[in-house]
């Protein structure tokens, strides 16, 4: 499957960012519980954020060929004051400056550590990207503040999460791998506000050797509908499945187990 352009990761990265700070700083109350991400507080998960690019800067920077700890990575627990939106906004916009220049100085494929055999800069970029676009969904629900995602950036937010279910079907590291045999099942995504360049669709078929997916228009068990970011925060647990503008077609059990089995946490 085709992915971005790096450059447009890179660019996107630090948009995101950007539009986090925005969050940041207008958010009434950095306490307030993150309702997708219960056990965190909005500055929580502001940190884990920051955290996790500034980590990923440091493994491209130094072209790490293993897990960097975190206690080298400078600041990566966040800044030492504690529930001031300004200090939160000047350390991600340091987060900006370490984590963009770092990746696009070092190109799609340097070899740097990964915790999946995708082991390139490549992959960082892209991973983090989707990493930050989903967890700035989590603050604007957090926030109320209207949310919005570029159609590219979410169509290849959707096939990377694929592809790393795909990748946990072929390394054995979680045991929900084995749940995805289900002969004769499967999922339809359908972005209905996609036009057809961008091709918004997914079939996703439980076989007898676990999941395949591919992009295209197909009849399945169950099918997801409604507009392109709605479907795509369905799918990472962000939005119920009964969300204005989402309809579920066909066998709601099938599409209810795949959400409860696929997570990485």
């Amino acid at each position: 499957m085709t992915v971005l352009a790096h450059d447009r990761y890179c660019d996107e990265i630090d948009h995101q960012i950007s539009q986090l700070r925005e969050l940041v700083t207008s958010a009434p109350d950095l306490s307030a519980t993150v309702p997708t991400c219960p056990d965190w507080s909005l500055e929580r998960l502001v940190r884990h954020v920051g955290g996790a690019l500034r980590w990923v800067a440091v493994t491209v920077r130094t072209r790490a060929q293993e897990r960097v700890p975190r206690e080298q990575v400078p600041l990566g627990e966040g800044p030492e004051a504690e529930g001031d939106a300004a200090a939160l906004d000047a350390w991600l916009a340091q987060t900006a400056d370490m984590v963009v220049p770092a990746l696009r100085e070092a190109g799609p494929e340097a070899k740097v550590w990964s915790w999946t055999g995708m082991s390139t800069s490549g992959f960082w970029a892209r991973r983090m990207t989707h990493e930050i676009t989903v967890h700035r969904a989590d603050a604007a629900l957090t926030t109320r503040a209207p949310y919005e995602v570029a159609p590219d950036v979410a169509a290849d937010a959707l096939d990377e999460w694929l592809q790393l279910v795909d990748w946990v079907q072929r390394s054995g590291v979680r045991e929900w791998g084995e749940e995805l045999r289900r002969p004769g099942r499967s999922i339809h995504l359908h972005a209905t506000d996609a036009g057809p360049a961008l091709n918004a669709e997914w079939l996703i078929e439980l076989g007898a050797e676990g999941a395949s997916w591919r992009r295209g228009h197909e009849k399945a068990t169950v099918a997801l509908r409604g507009p392109l970011t709605s479907v795509l925060l369905a799918f990472y647990r962000r939005l119920p499945l009964d969300a204005p503008g989402l309809e579920v077609l066909g066998e709601r059990e099938l599409l209810e187990r795949w959400l409860e089995q696929t997570t990485f946490g």
